[in-house]
């Protein structure tokens, strides 16, 4: 088995100079300095979707066979176009 001498290079970085990973740590900022501290601590965390205006309510209804079949025959959005019915029918 060949034996690699110290003066070898190393193959180079695949993944290029712009990899974080390849940057000398002087690059790198110390993000516990008060500086970065305080930006994370002013930092608003929002997880998930933002929340709807008017979110709509989970219910059940029963419904004709024959009524539901008609709607889901449409396709996808059948709830909404029962919705869309419905706020007619109310006068919406």
């Amino acid at each position: 088995m060949p034996v690699k001498s110290p003066d070898t290079p190393l193959p180079s970085d695949p993944l290029g100079d712009d990899d974080p990973a390849s940057l000398p740590d002087d690059d790198i900022p110390d993000l516990s300095t008060p500086y970065w501290v305080e930006q994370f601590a002013k930092a608003k965390v929002q997880r998930g979707r933002p929340k709807e205006m008017n979110p709509k309510v989970s219910t059940t209804i029963r419904l004709d066979p024959d009524v539901l079949a008609a709607f889901k025959a449409g396709g996808p959005g059948w709830q909404s176009r029962i919705n869309d019915a419905l706020r007619r029918a109310a006068g919406l």
